[in-house]
Protein backbone atom coordinates (compact mmCIF):
# COMPACT_ATOMS: atom_id res chain seq x y z
CA UNK A 1 0.00 0.00 0.00
CA UNK A 2 2.80 2.41 0.89
CA UNK A 3 4.50 1.70 -2.44
CA UNK A 4 1.32 2.62 -4.38
CA UNK A 5 0.97 5.84 -2.39
CA UNK A 6 4.56 6.79 -3.12
CA UNK A 7 4.09 6.06 -6.83
CA UNK A 8 0.95 8.18 -6.88
CA UNK A 9 2.72 11.10 -5.18
CA UNK A 10 5.66 10.86 -7.60
CA UNK A 11 3.31 10.74 -10.63
CA UNK A 12 1.32 13.76 -9.44
CA UNK A 13 4.53 15.70 -8.72
CA UNK A 14 5.94 14.97 -12.18
CA UNK A 15 2.66 16.04 -13.81
CA UNK A 16 2.55 19.27 -11.82
CA UNK A 17 6.18 20.04 -12.65
CA UNK A 18 5.59 19.39 -16.35
CA UNK A 19 2.55 21.68 -16.35
CA UNK A 20 4.49 24.45 -14.56
CA UNK A 21 7.34 24.19 -17.06
CA UNK A 22 4.89 24.36 -19.96
CA UNK A 23 3.23 27.45 -18.47
CA UNK A 24 6.62 29.20 -18.32
CA UNK A 25 7.21 28.53 -22.02
CA UNK A 26 3.88 30.02 -23.08
CA UNK A 27 4.09 33.47 -24.60
CA UNK A 28 1.46 35.81 -25.97
CA UNK A 29 -1.42 34.20 -27.84
CA UNK A 30 -0.98 33.60 -31.55
CA UNK A 31 -2.94 35.69 -34.00
CA UNK A 32 -2.65 38.38 -36.62
CA UNK A 33 -4.83 40.98 -34.86
CA UNK A 34 -6.96 41.70 -37.91
CA UNK A 35 -9.74 44.28 -38.03
CA UNK A 36 -12.74 43.01 -36.08
CA UNK A 37 -10.74 40.76 -33.72
CA UNK A 38 -11.79 41.18 -30.10
CA UNK A 39 -9.86 40.26 -26.95
CA UNK A 40 -11.62 39.97 -23.62
CA UNK A 41 -15.23 41.17 -23.46
CA UNK A 42 -17.06 42.22 -26.60
CA UNK A 43 -16.60 45.92 -27.39
CA UNK A 44 -20.02 47.27 -28.34
CA UNK A 45 -20.34 49.40 -31.48
CA UNK A 46 -21.66 52.28 -29.36
CA UNK A 47 -18.35 52.21 -27.46
CA UNK A 48 -16.53 52.61 -30.77
CA UNK A 49 -18.54 55.70 -31.68
CA UNK A 50 -18.16 57.23 -28.19
CA UNK A 51 -14.43 56.53 -27.77
CA UNK A 52 -12.51 59.54 -26.48
CA UNK A 53 -8.89 60.65 -26.69
CA UNK A 54 -6.49 60.28 -23.79
CA UNK A 55 -6.39 64.09 -23.58
CA UNK A 56 -10.15 64.16 -22.88
CA UNK A 57 -9.73 61.27 -20.46
CA UNK A 58 -6.97 63.14 -18.63
CA UNK A 59 -9.21 66.21 -18.26
CA UNK A 60 -12.06 64.04 -17.04
CA UNK A 61 -9.80 62.36 -14.46
CA UNK A 62 -8.59 65.75 -13.19
CA UNK A 63 -12.15 67.11 -13.02
CA UNK A 64 -13.63 64.12 -11.23
CA UNK A 65 -10.43 63.35 -9.28
CA UNK A 66 -11.29 59.67 -9.06
CA UNK A 67 -11.51 56.49 -11.10
CA UNK A 68 -13.54 56.78 -14.30
CA UNK A 69 -15.64 53.69 -15.05
CA UNK A 70 -17.21 52.55 -18.33
CA UNK A 71 -15.10 54.65 -20.66
CA UNK A 72 -14.00 53.84 -24.21
CA UNK A 73 -10.65 54.95 -25.61
CA UNK A 74 -9.36 54.77 -29.17
CA UNK A 75 -5.67 54.68 -29.98
CA UNK A 76 -2.73 53.00 -31.65
CA UNK A 77 -0.90 50.15 -29.93
CA UNK A 78 2.80 50.99 -29.72
CA UNK A 79 3.97 48.20 -27.44
CA UNK A 80 2.79 44.80 -26.19
CA UNK A 81 4.30 42.63 -23.47
CA UNK A 82 6.53 40.14 -25.30
CA UNK A 83 6.38 37.62 -22.45
CA UNK A 84 2.63 37.00 -22.23
CA UNK A 85 0.73 39.77 -24.00
CA UNK A 86 -0.54 40.85 -20.57
CA UNK A 87 -0.17 44.63 -21.04
CA UNK A 88 0.12 47.17 -23.82
CA UNK A 89 0.89 50.82 -24.42
CA UNK A 90 -1.48 53.01 -26.43
CA UNK A 91 -0.67 56.18 -28.36
CA UNK A 92 -3.60 58.42 -29.21
CA UNK A 93 -4.14 61.05 -31.90
CA UNK A 94 -2.61 63.73 -29.66
CA UNK A 95 0.61 61.61 -29.32
CA UNK A 96 -0.01 60.88 -25.64
CA UNK A 97 0.70 57.39 -24.37
CA UNK A 98 -0.71 55.39 -21.52
CA UNK A 99 -0.41 51.94 -20.03
CA UNK A 100 -3.13 49.30 -20.31
CA UNK A 101 -3.58 46.12 -18.27
CA UNK A 102 -6.25 43.51 -18.78
CA UNK A 103 -9.00 43.27 -16.16
CA UNK A 104 -8.35 40.49 -13.65
CA UNK A 105 -5.50 39.24 -15.88
CA UNK A 106 -8.33 37.42 -17.67
CA UNK A 107 -7.09 37.73 -21.25
CA UNK A 108 -3.95 38.43 -23.24
CA UNK A 109 -3.25 39.94 -26.65
CA UNK A 110 -0.91 38.86 -29.46
CA UNK A 111 2.22 40.89 -30.21
CA UNK A 112 0.77 41.35 -33.72
CA UNK A 113 -1.39 44.05 -32.11
CA UNK A 114 1.59 46.45 -32.30
CA UNK A 115 0.86 49.17 -34.83
CA UNK A 116 -2.89 48.47 -34.91
CA UNK A 117 -5.62 50.92 -33.92
CA UNK A 118 -7.93 49.63 -31.21
CA UNK A 119 -10.95 50.68 -29.21
CA UNK A 120 -10.96 49.58 -25.59
CA UNK A 121 -13.59 49.81 -22.94
CA UNK A 122 -12.85 49.70 -19.26
CA UNK A 123 -11.86 52.00 -16.42
CA UNK A 124 -9.11 54.55 -15.90
CA UNK A 125 -7.41 56.31 -13.03
CA UNK A 126 -4.37 58.38 -12.27
CA UNK A 127 -1.76 56.30 -10.49
CA UNK A 128 1.77 56.71 -9.22
CA UNK A 129 3.86 53.87 -10.61
CA UNK A 130 6.84 52.83 -8.48
CA UNK A 131 10.38 52.58 -9.81
CA UNK A 132 10.35 48.78 -9.37
CA UNK A 133 7.11 48.40 -11.32
CA UNK A 134 8.38 50.66 -14.13
CA UNK A 135 11.57 48.61 -14.33
CA UNK A 136 9.57 45.37 -14.40
CA UNK A 137 7.56 46.56 -17.41
CA UNK A 138 10.69 47.87 -19.12
CA UNK A 139 12.28 44.41 -18.71
CA UNK A 140 9.11 42.78 -20.10
CA UNK A 141 9.40 45.11 -23.10
CA UNK A 142 13.05 44.05 -23.53
CA UNK A 143 14.30 47.63 -23.22
CA UNK A 144 18.08 48.14 -23.13
CA UNK A 145 19.64 47.88 -19.67
CA UNK A 146 20.76 51.53 -19.85
CA UNK A 147 17.12 52.59 -20.30
CA UNK A 148 16.02 50.39 -17.39
CA UNK A 149 18.79 51.78 -15.16
CA UNK A 150 17.70 55.34 -16.03
CA UNK A 151 14.36 54.76 -14.29
CA UNK A 152 14.93 56.38 -10.91
CA UNK A 153 11.71 58.17 -9.97
CA UNK A 154 8.10 57.14 -9.47
CA UNK A 155 5.86 58.37 -12.28
CA UNK A 156 2.29 59.65 -12.20
CA UNK A 157 0.35 58.36 -15.17
CA UNK A 158 -3.01 57.29 -16.45
CA UNK A 159 -3.62 53.58 -16.00
CA UNK A 160 -6.34 51.90 -18.00
CA UNK A 161 -7.83 48.53 -17.12
CA UNK A 162 -9.44 47.02 -20.22
CA UNK A 163 -12.51 44.82 -20.14
CA UNK A 164 -12.31 44.35 -23.88
CA UNK A 165 -10.17 45.41 -26.83
CA UNK A 166 -11.27 45.49 -30.47
CA UNK A 167 -9.04 45.97 -33.51
CA UNK A 168 -10.52 48.72 -35.70
CA UNK A 169 -7.69 49.48 -38.13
Amino acid sequence: MKFKSILLIVAVSISALSFAQEQKKMGPPAGNAIVGDTYGSVVESKAESKAISVEKLSKKLKKENKKVENVAIKGKVVDVCDKKGCWLTIETDDNSQFFVKMKDYAFFVPTALKGKTVVMDGSAERKVTSVDEQKHYAEDAKKPQAEIDAITKPKEEIRFVANGIKVVN
